[in-house]
């Protein structure tokens, strides 16, 4: 097969190939012999359809499937001929011909000798204790818990409902009236010096604060402004967390309402939730050391534009679920991202590279473990396991995730690490 080869930039090249048109009729012609001989069209009797009807009828479909098979191959072909090792996704055209294309890649860079064992790593560890379980009983206690109408003055933990309106300079929020609202007191759901303003109030009861917003306020008419803000408690209500009985042991899937099995699947959860918050510390950890040693590196512009992108996609639909709106996003938006994303890439890159050039593989038992852990999430958790055996997307980024992970233990286990023990809350504290 004959390509030929432009650079057009520093990590960037031009191939142009032609498919072979003797080859690509060779499959064309087999597989529309394979559906003459099998396939049933009313009027005809089995294999005995008509060449013209079955070109006819399933030409263009064949035709397409081929040349989008045969062009996989030989672009694959390509790259082997030209010892190329692309970062990202190709971008193929069409060439001047029928058969001719274009495609424009990327290359991983240079990154020279790749020595894991002058990197310094912490390799953070932690223990569940039973504290740490009565915190999650406590937790899902506060999930379940109801609310009774008291007379004394609001504090911490309590539920508030309130009136609130401002008074900014000669300007009024609202115009008219007041807007209403509930907050429990202490959990940061209002401005933090209007929220504290509340304690010790009793229902009936208000106050005016002057209060400083920041100038990045999310209210343009408050941002950066003096404001006096009027509260007024409208009722007070205290916390009434259940009783951890059968009943609400049951409520968590525990059917016979025992608090020993009960206590044995809050460890279980709280286990998967440490070790994947550890080998998240540990991929941050590594991740800095490597961007460290080779910040330098050219990273290809192309795919740090792309990852770019995607995070301003991701911070988007962040903001959708949380009930906002993101406003309008200039087109430039993705630029603000090039500086992390050019980093992920370099991490990313790195990490292939390593595993490349000390021919690791993707573990069997790990991918299982994983994909069980994943699954021991759910109440079918053998429903979840077909599922990712049965789409091969998901499976795909299963097995990505898993051999990263695989990598990156590689690397910690090889590079100079410190151990740092420490407490169950601190070490799921991303």
């Amino acid at each position: 097969m004959q390509a030929s080869i432009e650079s057009t930039g520093n990590l960037e090249r031009r191939l142009t190939f032609s498919l072979p048109e003797d080859r690509l009729q060779t499959h064309i012609s087999g597989r529309l012999g394979e559906i003459a001989r099998t396939t049933r069209i009313k009027g005809f009797r089995p294999g005995k359809v008509p060449a013209k009807v079955i070109e006819q009828r399933f030409g263009q479909q064949v035709r397409s499937e081929a040349v989008d098979g045969l062009l996989r191959e030989t672009f694959d072909a390509a790259l082997r001929e030209h010892e190329l090792r692309i970062a990202g996704t190709p971008r193929i055209d069409k060439g001047e011909g029928e058969l001719s294309f274009v495609a424009t890649v990327e290359l991983v860079p240079d990154f020279g000798d790749v020595d894991v064992s002058k990197l310094t790593v912490v390799r953070h560890t932690a223990e569940i204790n039973d504290a740490d379980i009565d915190q999650m009983i406590t937790n899902l206690r506060e999930q379940r818990r109801s609310w009774s109408p008291v007379t004394r003055g609001a504090q911490d933990g309590d539920l508030v409902a309130l009136e609130t309106w401002s008074q900014a300079g000669d300007e009024r929020l609202p115009a008219e009236g007041t807007e209403k609202g509930s907050v429990i007191v202490g959990q940061g759901m209002m401005f933090e010096q209007i929220e504290q303003g509340l304690v010790g109030l009793a229902a009936g009861e208000e106050k005016t604060l002057d209060v400083e917003f920041p100038a990045d306020w999310r209210v343009p008419a408050l941002a950066g402004k003096q404001v006096k803000v009027t509260v007024k408690v409208v009722d007070v209500s205290a916390p009434v967390l259940p009783d951890v009985d059968a009943e609400f042991i049951k409520s968590f899937g525990v059917k016979g309402g025992d608090v020993e099995q009960f206590r044995t699947d809050i460890r279980a959860n709280l286990e998967r939730e440490l070790k994947g918050a550890l080998m998240n510390r540990l991929r941050r950890e590594v991740g800095e050391q490597l961007i460290a040693a080779y910040a330098a590196v050219e990273m290809p512009p192309r795919l740090v534009e792309n990852e770019a992108r995607a995070m301003l996609a991701q911070q988007i639909e962040q903001i959708r679920r949380s009930g906002r709106n993101p406003g309008d996003v200039p087109a430039d938006a993705h630029e603000g991202f090039k500086d992390a994303a050019a980093k992920r890439v370099l991490v990313g890159l790195l990490v292939g590279e390593v595993a490349r050039r000390n021919d690791l593989r993707l573990d069997p038992k790990r991918l299982n473990e994983t994909m069980r852990l994943i699954a021991s999430t759910y109440e079918e958790p053998e429903q979840v396991i077909e599922m990712y055996r049965n789409d091969p997307q998901l499976m795909t980024g299963l097995q990505n995730r898993v051999m990263e992970e695989q990598v990156i233990d590689w690397i910690a286990e090889r590079a100079q690490h410190t151990e740092e023990k420490l407490s169950f809350q601190d070490a799921i504290r991303q």
